[in-house]
């Protein structure tokens, strides 16, 4: 590639950076990384090799290019690149950013302007979210010239309306992504919402601030970021976001009253510096909450229709028009549009400095061999969960054997389907996969149409274990075997309530299996993954759950689950007093569990030969093995061929039991609750 590609810098809203189209950059992602932390200095806290101007607010990139997806004319690609170190993290959006974007492809020739005003679609490749992007063009030119103010901004500009459109759950797949709208963490209140950004959000005096202090005071309370890194990581655990500790989301924000019964307070941290004034996709999410019910940051309840409210931040407010649909629990937000300017600063050419390159072999794919970079295992469930748990194991394995990181990324929502889709996607060259299970290749393809199939979609690489699926109750949920429970479901005294991992998943089908052949109702409790659901169970709110031994095995053992049957044809070694399904009068409820090691479809056979060889020789090991039995999972190694053959006899038998069973899926929701 050349070291020197044409770059345009722009302020736009409250950020400043580099804007790019696609095709300036490398084409791999490793090589595009390389480019842009050269382009920002990232290597220096100051930044004086680059454009960046030490600080994230100044370390951000844009990357556009004429849009994939039907209806959207652009998309967008942000990347926050990191301050002191380097790393490109292209997990958040930037609406700052993003006002940059229409009248920066307008001028580059990817959208034809419109006489007065052009409205350009963007899709954000970030979260997956449309957002309508309205500028000025007088005589079909961008014109940056106008009256508009925004706080934060010296001078007036000419307005860019930014109108989002679907931002609300757009990275994990709910606004409230762990079902509440409040969680409690370490005695603390706080809100995880994803509205077009995620956040968790703090009430100031909980954190005993007034929340109008200026950002370099809280920069400066030491204590005060300690403890708000600290809640950031449990609820980046909480919301499906795994390890967020090499993230900036969740942002961590702190809320107090606002001047008006339509304004509130923000102090919106970056996420380990307080922000200057604030970022526009912080102001939709904590707007959000201030406009919804039931939040830490709610005001009186509102009416259905639009709403002007205001977020005051150190450097002024921001005004947005939110509009709500329904009442009450019922409330959601359907749109929200604000105001913001932009400047093209300058364009030209970037110089790229030889050091960021610290692979050379990079820069020439073909003769790289293979791992030439950090591999990603992706996790289609939340972080703490017996899927999680396994693909560290094996990553933590797989590390020496093939000379690089192997880093886990949970990708939880929609039953599996959001990180089946993104595997199903990625570059086939071995450095992305996926931990499936009987989940996401046999039960949730059996039960709806996706966006992906599980064996056309994927290369096999191997069998990782498997477990058996056991029936499990609260300790204090009243009953003991499984017939105290169904005799407790027939007699109406009292409802009981099952907790599953999302619809299609082991636990949920067990759950449904069991009601089918005993004639009995339970209300289900569906979460994004087995660790919350878990949780749970073990707290009270809900009475039952069908688990891998996996993941039930340590709650057994401390006597916080009662271990009811075992869903399986035979008792456990590990449990032999504990009677299978069939034994207490109850059949076909046979739901084992399986895990296997997937890569991208046309992923090179040299490539899988290699990884299903460094898996088997991680398996090998005495104490993997001995890991996975203390947990109560066994082992299960074979050729690619193997896993194949599993994944194409489960999606034929899972078909079947839905199709017996009339499990469609508008009937399984009619079960399930939020």
């Amino acid at each position: 590639m050349s070291r020197t590609i044409p770059c345009v810098l722009m302020r736009a809203g409250t950020s400043r950076g580099p804007f790019f189209l696609r095709e300036w950059l490398p084409e791999s992602d490793e090589e595009r990384d390389q480019a842009l932390i050269g382009a920002i200095g990232a290597s220096d806290p100051l930044q004086l090799d680059g454009v960046g101007g030490g600080s994230t607010l100044n370390s951000k990139v844009a990357i556009v290019s004429r849009s994939k997806e039907p209806g959207c004319d652009l998309d967008y690609l942000f990347a926050q690149v990191g301050v002191g170190h380097r790393s490109v993290d292209t997990r958040p959006n930037c609406g700052n950013m993003l006002s940059g974007v229409a009248p920066f492809a307008i001028e580059q020739g990817l959208v034809s302007a419109q006489e007065g005003v052009t409205r350009v679609r963007v899709f954000n490749v970030n979260t997956r979210s449309r957002i309508d992007v309205t500028v000025r063009t007088p005589g079909k030119r961008v014109t940056y010239e106008g009256d508009a103010r925004i706080d934060g901004v010296a001078g007036t500009a000419a307005p860019i309306l930014l109108n989002f459109l679907d931002a609300w759950g757009a990275v994990t797949g709910k606004v409230f992504p762990t079902g509440r709208r409040i969680d409690t963490i370490d005695g603390v209140d706080v809100t995880c919402i994803d509205a077009a950004m995620p956040l968790m959000i703090v009430r100031a005096q909980d954190l005993g601030v007034t929340g109008a202090e200026k950002p370099a005071a809280l920069d400066s309370n030491a204590a005060l970021l300690e403890r708000l890194e600290a809640l950031r990581l449990r609820a980046g655990l909480l919301m499906g976001l795994g390890d967020v500790s090499a993230s900036v989301i969740p942002k961590p924000v702190l809320v107090s009253a606002g001047d008006s019964p339509d304004s509130i307070t923000s102090r919106y941290f970056t996420p380990r510096r307080c922000h200057a004034s604030h970022a526009v996709t912080g102001a939709i999410g904590v707007l959000s909450a201030f406009a919804l019910p039931g939040t830490v940051a709610s005001a009186g309840a509102r009416e259905p229709g639009r709403h002007n409210l205001v977020l005051l931040h150190p450097a002024g407010r921001i005004d947005v028009e939110v509009e709500l649909e329904g009442r009450g629990e019922e409330a959601t937000v359907k749109a929200a549009a604000l105001v913001r300017t932009a400047r093209k600063i300058m364009q030209g050419e970037m110089q790229l400095p030889d050091y960021v390159f610290s692979r050379p072999e990079a820069l020439a794919p073909a003769l790289a061999t293979f791992p030439r970079k950090p591999l990603t295992v992706i996790v289609p469930t939340r972080a703490g969960g017996g899927n999680d748990t396994m693909a560290r194991i094996i990553a933590d394995g797989l590390k020496p054997l093939l000379g690089q990181e192997v880093l886990v990324d949970n990708r939880a929502g929609a039953n599996g389907a959001i990180a089946s889709e993104y595997v199903a996607k990625a570059e086939p060259d071995g450095h992305t996969l996926m931990f499936g299970y009987v989940g996401t290749h046999a039960m949730n393809p059996a039960l709806q149409k996706l966006a992906y199939h599980p064996l056309r979609d994927f290369e096999p690489v191997g069998l990782v274990g498997s477990s058996p699926t056991l029936m499990v109750a609260n300790r204090d949920a009243g009953f003991d075997d499984v017939r105290g429970l169904l005799q407790r479901l027939r007699s109406g005294r009292g409802s009981i309530s099952y907790a599953s991992a999302g619809d299609g998943t082991p636990p949920h089908f067990a759950a449904e299996l069991f009601q089918l052949n005993t004639g009995t109702k339970m209300e289900g409790r569906t979460y994004e993954g087995a660790a919350p659901a878990i949780v749970d169970t073990l707290d009270g709110r809900s009475q039952v759950m069908f688990p891998s031994l996996f993941t039930a095995h340590p709650f057994i053992l401390d006597g916080r689950l009662r271990a009811l049957a075992v869903a399986a044809p035979a008792r456990l070694d590990a449990f032999p007093a504990v009677p299978t399904l069939s034994e207490s009068g109850i059949q076909e409820v046979d739901v084992s569990q399986w895990y296997g090691l997937f890569a991208p479809a046309r992923t090179p056979p040299a490539v899988i030969a290699r990884l299903n060889r460094a898996l088997n020789e991680v398996l090998a090991d005495p104490q993997v093995v001995a890991r996975f039995e203390r947990q109560g999972a066994r082992v299960e190694a074979g050729p690619p061929a193997a896993l194949r053959d599993r994944v194409r006899h489960e999606l034929d038998r899972w078909r079947r039991v839905v199709a017996e069973g009339g499990l469609a899926p508008q009937d399984i929701r009619l079960f399930a609750t939020e």
